[in-house]
């Protein structure tokens, strides 16, 4: 690890220890009432209690595995389907209004949908999360196979390459930059709609470990539940970071 690197990573570190300590003084301090706002000493107990007797074990996995799935549904679905329309001119031309049109669409706009076909069921909160994380997968995939420099195309048909020849030996490589970026975006939204999912349609989860202890005012549960998910979303982001590192290892670093 070099200097700079090190030390932008103690400046975080320090960040995040007083960001700590304020919260740990406005609590003591009781400038919001310790109904609604428990010192991070509380909540860290409440953590500690909860794996303790395995509940919030069960929860975190709950949720990761929703998380999991639905991103790897609509990674599969997103990353095919965005080769396919972006190595080909005419079905961007065709398809690409309708993919405007369906974009903005919020993934809770398709909840009502989900539950009439499949109720609240596990199936329907990975439609969900599967139909929310797919956009940035697929719009990324799109812009990336589109963005190939066209004379790489033009060499691909002298040398009387099939098309997967083409999309894995000189799209796949010049998109995966775009990929990642849609699968990080991805990532984040099937954490997102997995703990909305599990609020909705009752699914054992850190969702509703947050939501029910709301409802019952135990606000140091609520904040372990929240602590858990921030960490969730940062172990999966270096986790993919490091994957992509290892991915596009051949790219030579810009100066």
């Amino acid at each position: 690890m070099s200097a700079s690197r090190a030390l932008w990573l103690a400046a975080s570190v320090l960040v995040g220890l007083c960001l700590v300590v304020i919260w740990q003084l406005a609590a003591d301090a009781r400038l919001v009432s310790p109904v609604f706002l428990p010192g991070p000493d509380k909540a860290w107990a409440a953590l500690e209690r909860g794996f303790a007797n395995g509940e919030l074990l069960d929860k975190l996995l709950g949720t990761v595995g929703r998380m999991v799935w639905g991103w790897l549904l609509a990674s599969l679905l997103g990353i095919g389907l965005g080769a396919l329309i972006g190595i080909s001119p005419a079905a961007r031309a065709y398809l690409g209004p309708t993919l405007e049109f369906l974009r903005p669409l919020p993934a809770s706009a398709i909840v009502p949908v989900a539950i009439a076909f499949l109720g609240l069921s596990e199936g329907m909160v990975l439609v969900v999360i599967g139909f929310g994380a797919l956009w940035p997968m697929l719009l990324a995939t799109v812009h990336g196979f589109a963005a190939v420099e066209p004379r790489l195309y033009e060499v691909s048909r002298a040398l009387g390459l099939s098309r997967w020849e083409v999309i894995g030996k000189i799209a796949l490589p010049n998109a995966l930059p775009d990929i990642f970026a849609g699968l990080r975006l991805g990532l984040t939204v099937a954490l997102i709609l997995a703990v909305v999912g599990e609020m909705l349609a009752s699914r054992e989860g850190l969702g509703l470990w947050i939501l029910l202890s709301a409802r019952a005012f135990r606000a140091p549960d609520l904040f372990a539940g929240v602590i858990l998910l921030g960490l969730v979303g940062f172990a999966s982001a270096l986790l993919l970071s490091a994957v992509e590192r290892h991915a596009l290892r051949w790219r030579t670093p810009v100066a």
